[in-house]
């Protein structure tokens, strides 16, 4: 069972251009900001919007082929499908909830009752038959969907946001347990979200979507390792900087240098943990090969650390203690310098 998309669609500011193939047994997370084209992405592929180009094509059946005229309706595509919240018809039964696609598909109702029996015991949820949705915890009704999904076989299952209305501290098990499922399914999954956490536990794969393109692609350690965007670099919690490496140096468009620790050449990615950051009053003497005069523009806490937005030739995130801020004095406004050792940088191909 293997998707391949490529999606085309305009919609108000929106310009939708992605190709995806996903594996049988294979979970892609589709990461990206509000606005991206994410959720807009899976309603093609359930079929819910109709594509302006393009095609969709699920075990070498086309889905949606709009120069030969083909549609197939939500119904007919064998697409599973779970929202942030779920989406649980309140006044049935939890057994209900689970049978009714069996049954919307002309399952007699002992036997679709018997299947949701045996998928809510598959889940964990052995004795909630009779209970209302009102009655689930978060982590509940997000496996009496997920049950409800799969119980019809599809041979694509779609989440979008599916840990968005888990309050924090129950998603870290909900998310843990999800993945335990989605690894023993074998059809395609495409699970929505714009949480770096969540892609990386949840995807075998990552997907980046900015503007309706995708920007990166790749197996999680590699994109939290090696972003390719500003997006996407603040999201794994990294420095980013481009420029132009000849040996051991490399100059950015601003033209200031930065020095590596091993010869590049070319155009580069510049990478570097806003912990990796020193901040001082004056210019630090030592073994930072780099040190750079900023303007600080923004602090912020994060966790127990202070995040420092800092502009300049060099523009850079710092988290230091608090301790760090009252020392130094640093405020909006005021002047640091920023130091980098060369060993703390990463640089790759742009």
């Amino acid at each position: 069972m293997s998707l391949y998309a490529d999606l085309r669609l305009r919609r108000g500011d929106l310009e939708l251009r992605v190709a995806l193939a996903v594996a049988p047994g294979e979970v892609v997370a589709l990461l990206g900001p509000n606005g991206a084209g994410k959720s807009t992405a899976l309603q093609l592929l359930a079929g819910i919007l109709p594509l302006d180009a393009g095609r969709i094509e699920l075990d070498g059946v086309a889905l949606d082929d709009p120069a030969a005229g083909v549609h197939v309706p939500p119904r007919d595509r064998r697409v599973g499908m779970v929202v942030q919240d779920y989406l649980l018809f309140p006044k049935m039964s939890v057994l209900e909830n689970v049978a009714f696609g069996l049954r919307s598909r002309g399952m007699p109702r002992e036997r679709a009752r018997a299947e949701a029996g045996a998928w809510l015991a598959r889940m964990g949820l052995d004795g909630y038959e009779r209970r209302r949705p009102r009655e689930l915890s978060g982590g509940q009704a997000q496996r009496v969907a997920l049950a409800r999904a799969l119980i019809v076989e599809p041979r694509l299952l779609l989440l979008d946001e599916p840990l968005a209305a888990l309050d924090a501290g129950t998603r870290p098990a909900v998310r843990a347990e999800l993945r335990r499922h989605l690894a023993g399914y074998d059809g395609c999954t495409l699970v929505v979200t714009h949480d770096p956490l969540e892609a990386m536990v949840l995807g075998d794969r990552v997907v980046v979507l900015e503007r309706g393109r995708i920007v990166q692609h790749g197996p999680p350690a590699e994109v939290a390792r090696r972003p390719r965007t500003d997006y996407v670099a603040r999201l794994v919690g990294l420095n980013l900087l481009t420029g132009t490496a000849s040996g051991r140096t490399a100059e950015l468009p601003s033209g200031a240098v930065v020095a590596l620790a091993h010869d590049a050449t070319g155009p580069v990615h510049i990478a570097f943990p806003p912990v990796a950051v020193t901040l001082s009053p004056r210019r630090p003497e030592g073994s930072a090969r780099n040190a750079w005069p900023l303007v600080i523009a923004d602090l912020e806490a994060h966790g127990d650390l202070v995040r420092v937005t800092a502009d300049g030739a060099v523009p850079v995130l710092a988290d230091v203690t608090p301790l760090a801020v009252a020392d130094l004095g640093l405020e909006p406004g005021g002047q640091v310098w920023a130091s980098v050792k060369a060993s703390e940088i990463s640089v790759y191909p742009a």
